[in-house]
């Protein structure tokens, strides 16, 4: 796992999603995008796909995302929103399906890095995690990393069965066609 300043580079990174207050990042959503915002400023990716629950209970993650990262300076023309990333499985499943993604970097925090990336690598999608700041308390982080452990029994039987994405769509070219863009 990396620091933004010491990732490898790729075309993509894929932010992923978690709670929003008022319709604004909650502090752990802040530090993925600021580490994503990082990764656009410094070369080390082109493309950002954030990937989130766009109908969830504290509002629409990519949407926050979107607007955040806009107001840290990454051009709307480099951010896909992918609203249907509603579990880690989800999003590393949809990467590949709907966005074709093969190679990708992928940006949260330090309890959910690893399993985000083997995640990702048991679909085929070639991953290296970038360790996002938390911006959050140690009972919060704490609280996360017990819950990420439990977590992953349920992502080892998702990978085990192959089970589908909650919700499939067809492909869509918007992180091929802002790569194109880009030239």
């Amino acid at each position: 796992m990396y620091a933004e300043s010491d990732a490898p580079t790729a075309d993509v990174a894929i932010v992923l999603g978690t709670e929003v207050i008022d319709g604004r990042p909650s502090p752990r959503l802040r530090g993925r995008l600021e580490a994503a915002a990082a990764l656009i400023a410094g070369g080390r990716a082109k493309v950002l796909l954030v990937s989130g629950d766009g109908d969830g209970s504290s509002g629409d993650e990519p949407a926050a995302m979107a607007a955040y990262l806009v107001s840290l300076g990454v051009p709307a023309a480099r951010i896909v929103r992918d609203p249907h990333g509603l579990d880690t499985y989800d999003s590393c499943t949809r990467a590949r399906d709907v966005y074709g993604i093969k190679r990708a970097l992928v940006v949260t925090q330090s309890y959910h890095v690893d399993r985000a990336v083997t995640l990702c690598r048991h679909l085929d999608v070639d991953a290296d995690g970038v360790v996002a700041p938390c911006h959050c308390s140690w009972t919060l982080r704490t609280s996360k990393s017990i819950r990420d452990y439990l977590a992953s029994g349920k992502a080892a039987w998702d990978a085990v069965r192959g089970r589908p994405p909650a919700v499939t769509s067809p492909a869509d070219p918007a992180v091929t066609d802002a790569l194109r863009d880009l030239g």
